[in-house]
């Protein structure tokens, strides 16, 4: 068995476990069963826990990457609309997906590994930048900043059940279109500014 086949089947086996269990549980012993495996194989392609974490998250973000790009794949889409259905995709995301979402975002796996993850999300952050830049709207990369802190509280905070009991709705579009709105909104709201 080549090493790159072994790494895959590690890594997939992981995405697996976090769908699954969420990712607290990752075990790479459980990775390795899964994997049909020795339990001591993950350490040898990965050399701590925290890397092959970060190489299943690296898998996370390509999926999320390849969402956004079928959600906004028409550069001829009016900037806002392009938002506001990334917006849209991105809470869907951490609905269908919580336990990857979770582990995407985790700062100890941002830093310090070899795996990359900051080649993996900064392109997607790059997206928002991007549809705000063509929005017309100044500083774009701190607006999208700020929009995706927006999302990704909004994402979160629907996920724990937290935005429901508060807000008295039964879905998070009024706030996902309130964040946009916030950061970009209509051409005719800009024009009257």
């Amino acid at each position: 068995m080549r090493a790159g086949d072994v790494e895959q089947r590690l890594v997939a086996a992981g995405v697996e476990l976090v769908a699954e269990a969420g990712d607290a549980a990752v075990s790479l012993r459980e990775i390795a069963r899964r994997a049909g495996v020795s339990h001591g194989a993950p350490r040898r392609y990965f050399p701590t826990h925290q890397a092959l974490l970060a190489a299943i998250a690296r898998e996370g973000y390509r999926k999320l990457a390849a969402v956004v790009a079928e959600t906004i794949g028409d550069t001829r889409t009016e900037p806002r609309a392009a938002v506001l259905a990334l917006a849209r995709r991105y809470v869907a995301f951490a609905r269908d997906e919580p336990g990857m979402f979770a582990l995407m975002f985790r700062h100890d796996l941002l830093r310090g590994n070899n795996i990359g993850l900051r080649e993996e999300s900064t392109p997607l952050f790059g997206v928002l930048v991007g549809l705000l830049r063509r929005g017309g709207l100044a500083e774009p990369a701190a607006r999208a900043g700020a929009l995706w802190a927006a999302l990704h509280g909004i994402a979160q905070l629907w996920q724990w059940g937290t935005l429901q009991v508060v807000t008295g709705l039964d879905a998070p579009d009024a706030l996902l279109v309130a964040a946009v709105d916030a950061h970009l909104p209509a051409t005719d709201a800009r024009v009257a500014s």
